[in-house]
C-alpha cells in the first residue's frame, strides 16, 4: 500500500520531490515537485507526454514559452493570488528568478493538446467557504486555477485554500473517486495543523504532504493562532474527472448543515 503523508526536504540542487509516478506516493499519479531558485538563477521545464503547471508560490519569475515572456511576481501565498503558466505536452517551459523564489511543478500523463495559458491571479479569486456553519469554524478562503470546466483537456485540477487560524477545511468531512494531493504550509515556522486520511491522523506542518487515495475522506484542520496555506491538486480518473459537484460529503455528518451551535 503506497504511502498517504510525507515530510520532503530540499536537496542540495533545491529541488524538494513529493509524488512520482513510481515512488512511495503513485497512487496520485502525479509528479509534483518544489524549486527554490537562486536570483538569476533559471530552470527549463519540457515532458513529453506530460502536462505541466508552473506555480508560483513566492518571488518573482520571468517565464518564457511558444514565444511570449512574461515578469510576474507574488509576495508569498498569504497575501497575494497566484501565477501559474500550465501547457501540453512537449511545450518547452523556461523560468528564470529574478529574486529567492519558490516555484510548485505539478505534471501528470497527457497526450491532448491544448493551448498554453498563464493564469493571473484575477483568474481565480479567493472566495470564502463555510463562515457562520458547524460553530463558525470551518471558515477558509478557496480558489481554483484550473478544473475540468476551466480546462476540459487536462487531466488535472489545482487551486488553493488558505484557512483562518483554528478552523477546519474540506469539511464536512468528504470523499471522492480521484486522488488528491495537498501540500501545506503555515505564515509562521511553528504552525502546525492535523490532516486526516481516512481513519490516520498526520502533524501536518510546512512543507508536508498529505497523498490522499480516491475514496477517503480527507478533512483537515490548523492549530489556533497560525494561518495554513493547501495547495491541492486533484487527478482526474479516465472517463471520470473530478467536478465541482463532485464533493461526496460523509453521511454520518450532514446533519450537521440543519444544526445550530
Amino acid at each position: 500500500m503506497s504511502k498517504v503523508f510525507g515530510y520532503p526536504v530540499f536537496d542540495e540542487t533545491g529541488e524538494m520531490v513529493l509524488t512520482t509516478y513510481d515512488n512511495d506516493y503513485k497512487e496520485m499519479m502525479m509528479d509534483i515537485r518544489v524549486y527554490q531558485m537562486k536570483q538569476n538563477e533559471s530552470r527549463e521545464f519540457c515532458r513529453e507526454g506530460e502536462e505541466i503547471a508552473v506555480l508560483l508560490l513566492s518571488g518573482k519569475i520571468t517565464c518564457e514559452w511558444e514565444g511570449n515572456q512574461s515578469t510576474v511576481s507574488r509576495k508569498d501565498v498569504f497575501t497575494e493570488g497566484p501565477w501559474c503558466l500550465h501547457v501540453s505536452s512537449a511545450k518547452k517551459i523556461k523560468v528564470t528568478a529574478e529574486e529567492e523564489t519558490e516555484i510548485l511543478l505539478q505534471c501528470t500523463k497527457n497526450e491532448r493538446p491544448f493551448e498554453s495559458r498563464l493564469y493571473a491571479p484575477e483568474d481565480a479569486p479567493w472566495g470564502y467557504s463555510g463562515v457562520g456553519k458547524f460553530g463558525n469554524v470551518a471558515k477558509r478562503r478557496v480558489n481554483t486555477i484550473f478544473d475540468h470546466e476551466i480546462c476540459p483537456e487536462s487531466n488535472m485540477v489545482l487551486g488553493e485554500v488558505l484557512n483562518d487560524r483554528g478552523n477546519w477545511s474540506g469539511y464536512l468531512p468528504h470523499r471522492h473517486p480521484q486522488p488528491e494531493t495537498y501540500l501545506f504550509k503555515f505564515d509562521r515556522p511553528e504552525g502546525f495543523g492535523a490532516s486526516f486520511v481516512g481513519d490516520q491522523v498526520f502533524k501536518s506542518v510546512n512543507n508536508s504532504f498529505s497523498a490522499i487515495p480516491g475514496g477517503q475522506l480527507h478533512p483537515q484542520a490548523v492549530a489556533p493562532g497560525f494561518r495554513m496555506y493547501t495547495c491541492w491538486m486533484i487527478r482526474h480518473l479516465d472517463g471520470n474527472p473530478w467536478l465541482q459537484t463532485d464533493r461526496c460529503e460523509d453521511e454520518k455528518y450532514v446533519w450537521m448543515h440543519d444544526a445550530e451551535f
